[in-house]
């Protein structure tokens, strides 16, 4: 069992493969922490629970009577820390009562521990197996007033995953408001740890950023009513020594795609809090007698192995209890998007031709992207209106889907349903249906207003307007899209007292609309987008198994940006591909090459115009097709090594993907910084058996795992800008 709960002791131990954690009941009912790291076995260690009769740190009302002023919740670690209950540091949970008062304080009332995992009506969460997982809820209920709150541990042993939920429930006559409802607190011994977040903006998504933790608080957080492209709901607490290869490592990742808050706060006795969920920011959410509010899920993982194996358990997880779509473990296609090559000047015939182009060439999929629907022929009209624009597709989708499909091509299409433009036939019909307060002018933002995803008749028109665009077709992939923020935030479906709901609702409306239509369409592959990578996070992963990995299509910059990725989110997950040179981002030229090793790091495909390409080129990109498609399972299922920080590494960035049975590798390598009389470059493979026999086809190098991990693999001295180097090792039979 990986779950034990001891009466005696009043301990429940979670054991993982490597993994321990350990809490405990209190002398007068509070849940406390008492230990997360290293697997220890049998042992149970509840005498780290210690206290100190500390001045300005109050005790509960039972621990005054007995004089035990040793107990104080100010100084012991939590599970779940809430407000007003002379605990002073971050809380996840704040009630306001309806006489006005705001202090839960939380005791045990029971636990069950059962075979398999949790769910989350209306969230996404990670799942699987009786035989694989194994979940505790531990239930505890306020000292003075009929409020519960349910704990939820999920446990996959395997990949040293924990995952924590939480469910608040009203039991009282009246109704409860949530100021701050947390989804996870992990109170940590000591303080020595850098905390890793990602951080970015539009064309530069989830740059590493690691520094170490300090008293006070720390936070990474959105208010953008997405995860947003500015930070990341990933974090990570590590070991200051801690590197790829070893140290302690804390992963929290957090199951939601909008506002978020993850904060580490280091307290007086100089121990560590993690929290994180929904951010409390405008939210303010009521519940009613009777009634139960969920919290979403955060993966918690641990490493004593460093970064690398923290990285590699959230990918496999992610992989295999995360994505819910056919396609987590179905081979995707090679696509080439128009975008980049026609924006939104296009008609049939220009499709065509690319489609034709790319078919010689050995592309499977053409998408069409913005442009294809209402009045569309720039980025002021047509938002909302899921009809087709017959000037320029005169026999609509399924026509232009007909011609691609004779080609022996898939297609797709691109939608951005969540938003709508003032000039468009929905907002001309329904302005109530998007969010704009009455008495304010409102904010824009590339032309567009959001819509309200809340309200069910929004939800249903989409599903039914864009539903019948997918029932007339061979429609194969859809590339869902958001490509502003949210402001004006308030929906004229619901009262002023429950404003503060908004942002949630959005989001629970948007899941129950995503739902709808990857279970009515699973034959579908949806990637999803904002802006790129702006709604790249786990909750979105639960439904769409890839998303756009950044608009930034630069290969050098998408180094960075894949890299930073990577750390929490699975190759499978970034769609990447190779673009045109000079870049249209940032005027670079970088050689085809180059950009095909750099987007075969993803789900790879092309963003150009293919009828533009010179013969030798079109040649290149054939043998780029041929050679993703014979790694495909190793790079898309394997384990990924980050070979160097191009962070901190401004000659080289290398990474590697190693088969699971360690037979094939693809180890690829870009110079980011030519000079002349370069030094020899010496690379060492990671993931291999070292007793095994290996065979390097492009140096013609054989020899065993041990000396291409141990000794490394020379590098050629090549000239130019840019250069990369793809090397295939495989085993010897």
């Amino acid at each position: 069992m990986s779950i034990n709960y001891k009466e005696e002791t009043k301990i429940f131990t979670l054991e993982t493969r490597q993994a321990t954690y350990q809490m405990q009941i209190g002398k007068f009912g509070h849940l406390f922490h008492v230990y997360y790291g290293n697997k220890i076995g049998k042992a149970e260690v509840d005498y780290l629970v210690r206290g100190a009769d500390a001045g300005f740190s109050g005790n509960c009302y039972e621990a005054y009577l007995e004089d035990e002023r040793t107990y104080s919740l100010d100084e012991f670690k939590q599970e779940y820390p809430t407000f007003g209950s002379a605990d002073f540091r971050s809380s996840c949970l704040a009630v306001e009562y309806q006489n006005g008062s705001q202090t839960t304080e939380l005791r045990y009332k029971t636990h069950r521990i059962y075979k398999g995992k949790y769910a989350l009506q209306g969230l996404p969460a990670m799942w699987g197996s009786e035989e694989e997982w194994e979940t505790l809820e531990i239930t505890l209920l306020d000292a003075h007033y009929p409020v519960e709150v349910t704990l939820l541990y999920g446990v996959l042993p395997e990949y040293d995953i924990i995952t924590r939920a939480v469910k608040i429930t009203n039991h009282m006559n009246d109704k409860i408001i949530l100021n701050r409802a947390l989804s996870t607190c992990v109170d940590l011994q000591d303080h020595a740890y850098d905390l890793l977040s990602f951080y970015g903006k539009h064309n530069m998504e989830r740059s590493l950023m690691r520094r170490p933790i300090c008293h006070g608080k720390q936070a990474v957080d959105s208010v953008r009513g997405t995860s947003s492209h500015q930070q990341n709901p990933f974090a990570i607490l590590c070991d200051h020594t801690a590197t790829e290869d070893c140290g302690n490592c804390y992963g929290f990742s957090f199951v939601y795609s909008g506002n978020f808050l993850a904060e580490v706060e280091v307290d007086q006795y100089e121990q560590t809090r993690m929290v994180m969920g929904i951010h409390p920011t405008g939210f303010r959410y009521t519940v009613e007698s009777g009634d139960t509010f969920t919290a979403p899920e955060v993966v918690c993982a641990y490493s004593r192995d460093g970064l690398g194996t923290l990285s590699r358990n959230y990918h496999k997880a992610f992989r295999n209890h995360l994505v819910k779509s056919q396609f987590a473990k179905k081979r995707r296609p090679i696509l080439i998007n128009n975008w980049e090559a026609t924006t939104f000047d296009f008609n049939e015939d220009k499709l065509l031709a690319i489609a034709k182009e790319a078919k010689e060439l050995g592309v499977e999929m053409l998408v069409m992207d913005d442009g294809w629907f209402g009045k569309r022929n720039n980025d002021m009209s047509g938002l909302g209106d899921w009809f087709v624009n017959t000037k320029k597709l005169p026999q609509g989708v399924k026509g232009i889907a007909e011609k691609v499909n004779q080609l022996d091509m898939e297609f797709g299409i691109w939608v951005e349903p969540e938003m709508v433009n003032e000039d468009s036939d929905l907002y001309r019909t329904h302005p109530d249906w998007c969010f704009q307060i009455p008495t304010r002018k409102g904010v824009y933002s590339r032309a567009q207003l959001v819509l309200d995803m809340g309200r069910q008749e929004v939800r249903d028109y989409l599903f039914t307007a864009i539903g019948a665009v997918l029932d007339s077709a061979n429609i194969a992939y859809v590339k869902w899209d958001m490509n502003r923020h949210l402001t004006d935030v308030w929906s004229g479906n619901l009262p002023a007292e429950r404003q503060g709901e908004v942002y949630h609702r959005y989001v629970l409306g948007l899941y129950e609309l995503v739902d709808r239509f990857v279970t009515k369409y699973p034959q579908i592959l949806f990637e999803g987008c904002s802006g790129g990578g702006g709604r790249f996070d786990a909750g979105w992963l639960y439904y769409m198994p890839q998303s756009w990995c950044s608009d930034d299509t630069d290969a050098i910059e998408r180094i960075h940006i894949q890299h930073g990725t990577s750390f929490g989110y699975p190759v499978s997950a970034m769609g990447s591909h190779v673009s045109v040179a000079p870049n249209q981002q940032t005027g670079r030229f970088t050689p085809l090459h180059t950009r095909g090793v750099v987007a075969m790091a993803g789900t790879f495909g092309y963003e150009l115009d293919i009828t533009h390409m010179t013969n030798e080129e079109k040649e290149l990109v054939k043998e780029q097709i041929k050679e993703f498609k014979y790694h495909y399972d190793t790079i898309q299922y394997g384990d990924y090594y980050r070979l160097t920080n191009p962070e901190e590494n401004n000659r080289y960035a290398a990474w590697q993907f190693v088969s699971e049975d360690k037979k094939k590798s693809l180890l690829s390598v870009v110079i980011l910084h030519a000079t002349a009389n370069a030094a020899f470059l010496t690379i060492k493979a990671k993931g291999l058996q070292a007793e095994r026999v290996y065979h390097i086809a492009e140096l013609d190098i054989t020899t065993t795992g041990a000396a291409l991990m141990y000794a490394g693999i020379p590098i050629p001295r090549e000239k130019g800008d840019y250069i990369a180097f793809n090397f295939t090792i495989e085993e010897m039979v």
